[in-house]
């Protein structure tokens, strides 16, 4: 059986850590993706990414579920997964997740995420940020969530907007186990 791998993909800015994780993932073959795309995460697609249309995105998953079908399998615990990741994490999805307000299937896919004690890997993207934000990462964070904000490692000296993307990217798969080359390590 493969090992499943749920990823969201909200409306933030930053939408290429998303494409580049599922991009990554297929290089994995003992891993399934299922892909959970925002109604404005297609907006932002279009926007920031014109040359990647919405079904080369697709593509890039094993399975697609509709945001508002919410009895997809993925709003079941029943459905075993690895975990999920939202790449990139908008605040109005940071904060559903805090509140446990599931009104669409990648909320709710999150929400069942943490209630079944899975690892959830938001990849927030803000700046600046304010108490709100800071509360509601809190308390993801105090549910047992794990937050990845895409900060620059100088130390790795990036020479393409990729480097910076491949970074972050790379720290969601080590919270996987998943061994990758997209940056060096230290030391």
């Amino acid at each position: 059986m493969r090992r499943r791998l749920v990823v969201g993909i909200s409306g933030a800015s930053g939408i290429l850590y998303g494409v580049r994780l599922l991009q990554v993932l297929r290089g994995f073959p003992g891993w399934e993706t299922h892909l959970v795309i925002s109604r404005a995460a297609v907006r932002t697609l279009a926007i920031e990414l014109p040359e990647w249309p919405l079904e080369a995105v697709r593509d890039l998953a094993d399975f697609v579920h509709d945001v508002e079908d919410l009895a997809a399998p993925l709003a079941s615990g029943t459905f075993l997964t690895e975990g999920m990741v939202v790449a990139p994490c908008s605040m109005r999805t940071l904060s559903a997740v805090a509140q446990g307000h599931c009104g669409d299937l990648l909320t709710r896919a999150a929400d069942v995420t943490l209630k079944e004690r899975r690892r959830l890997v938001l990849v927030p993207r803000e700046s600046p940020l304010h108490l709100g934000h800071l509360r509601n990462m809190l308390a993801v964070t105090e549910m047992g969530g794990i937050l990845v904000p895409p900060v620059v490692s100088f130390y790795q000296r990036p020479q393409s907007v990729l480097d910076v993307v491949d970074h972050t990217v790379g720290k969601v798969l080590d919270l996987f186990g998943l061994d990758h080359t997209l940056f060096q390590r230290w030391g």
